[in-house]
């Protein structure tokens, strides 16, 4: 039999106050406890040092962002170092004047940076403008090589997007995090609300299956303005099961033993990536696959 390769994984779950400086050190505090814990690898939720800044298109908020490398990243790096973990940091980054992205920084045991992920697809829905605040970001899908493993991040909206699960699997990644801030807007949770926990989880356990890797979601909780966050953080091992959940009304911190060899025992059961047809997906490339759209680019639907 193999060799087990178990990595404890730690998913932070935190209701967020309007003072920055209090969700940094009640983040610390949480790492501490996840790391006491035994976690190795430990994600915090979507700018986790903010209250959701995006319910609304207000041009002082941009006051909030900060550079990468920068002050919230230095102190983090840290504790990463204190503590022998690596840490998935998502933050609000101000990259130039103007230019700001929804962001994650990778901090390996060390201290040293493994690596930064800047959000890919970018919503704007009700309460959700985060066109008005964030440029889509320019670095790809990527996985970067940690202490624990290689470690994949991708940001909330691209939890919806099959492609971006894919080529981050297709980096290496053994592990895809997906930090996170969901919730209820007002009127919709008592008809609505189970189902769409129920569409987010699933689509994510998807990910995990069709990939083969463990999956997290670390969500934030609680309610900030109008949004009713509906924490539920969890994690997927690479046939989709549920290892470990959060409630959906309180802070909470998750450790979660994530097995390496489970990733390779999944895919010689279920060889998804053996049984891709890659000549076949170039009209991937489309927004749609009608005639037009084809024969612009020189594709056909058989192609």
């Amino acid at each position: 039999m193999p060799k087990s390769e178990t990595i404890r994984v730690g998913l932070i779950q935190q209701q967020c106050v309007t003072e920055p400086g209090a969700n940094v050190a009640r983040s610390i505090e949480e790492i501490r406890a996840a790391a006491a814990d035994g976690a190795q690898v430990i994600c915090l939720q979507e700018v986790f040092n903010l209250q959701y800044p995006c319910q609304t298109e207000d041009h002082e908020k941009f006051a909030l962002a900060e550079p990468i490398p920068g002050p919230t990243t230095e102190v983090m790096s840290r504790i990463a170092a204190e503590l022998g973990v690596v840490l998935v940091v998502p933050l609000f980054e101000r990259r130039a004047r103007g230019l700001y992205h929804n962001s994650a920084v990778v901090l390996d045991a060390d201290g040293r940076y493994a690596g930064l992920y800047r959000k890919m697809h970018i919503p704007d829905d009700p309460l959700y403008y985060e066109k008005f605040y964030f440029t889509p970001g320019d670095l790809g899908f990527q996985a970067f090589p940690t202490k624990y493993g290689k470690v994949g991040v991708c940001i909330c909206w691209d939890q919806w997007f099959p492609e971006a699960a894919r080529l981050t699997a297709m980096r290496g990644a053994d592990f895809l995090f997906y930090p996170t801030a969901i919730g209820w807007i007002p009127g919709e949770k008592e008809q609505y609300g189970a189902d769409q926990y129920s569409a987010w989880q699933t689509t994510m356990r998807a990910h995990a299956i069709a990939n083969g890797v463990f999956v997290a979601a670390p969500n934030r909780v609680g309610r900030e303005g109008e949004i009713e966050f509906w924490g539920g953080s969890f994690c997927a091992d690479p046939s989709g099961r549920v290892l470990a959940q959060a409630a959906h009304d309180a802070p909470a911190v998750l450790v979660v033993d994530c097995d390496l060899e489970r990733i390779n025992t999944v895919r010689t059961h279920w060889p998804f990536f053996r049984d891709r047809r890659v000549d076949a997906f170039e009209p991937l490339q489309c927004r749609w696959c009608d005639d037009d759209a084809l024969s612009a680019q020189g594709r056909t639907g058989n192609s």
